[in-house]
Formats: structure tokens, C-alpha cells, sequence
């Protein structure tokens, strides 16, 4: 399921994630949803839905990083 806006997005991004952050999730989720819509492009057993979301965290873990204060900051 695609998400339209950053609000659509789970809690766990949305309370977690710096703005910016959120629109690289949103946007790497999106597309790799559609990259992943036939199984056979996907590893293991996960779903695309799975594979979606590890997309987007990859995508964003590129551009921020968790700091010790436990926040998100770009790197």
C-alpha cells in the first residue's frame, strides 16, 4: 500500500523521523512497492510490504543517523 503523504505513514516513522526523513521513507517505500510487486524480485519469504519497508529504512539510514540522544540526525 503506497502511502499519498507523510502523515499515511506507520507511527513508528512518523513520531521518530525528521520531516525530511519521512518524505525519503514515503518516497523509497512507494517505489519499491513498485518495484517488488512480483515475488519472484524479492529475497527469502518476505512480502512486498516487508520489502518495502526495508527499502525505505536503507533509504533513510543513507542520509540520517540515530544519535545517543536517541534522534534522528542528518548525517
Amino acid at each position: 500500500m503506497p502511502y499519498k503523504a507523510i502523515s499515511d505513514l506507520p507511527d513508528s516513522v512518523r513520531n521518530h523521523l525528521p520531516t525530511h526523513a519521512q518524505d525519503i521513507y514515503k518516497e523509497a517505500f512507494n517505489h519499491a512497492w513498485d518495484e517488488y510487486a512480483d515475488e519472484n524480485e524479492r529475497r527469502g519469504d518476505e512480502s512486498r510490504e516487508e520489502a518495502a519497508h526495508k527499502v525505505a529504512w536503507a533509504a533513510v539510514k543513507k542520509q540520517y543517523s540515530k544519535g545517543s540522544d536517541g534522534e534522528w540526525h542528518a548525517r
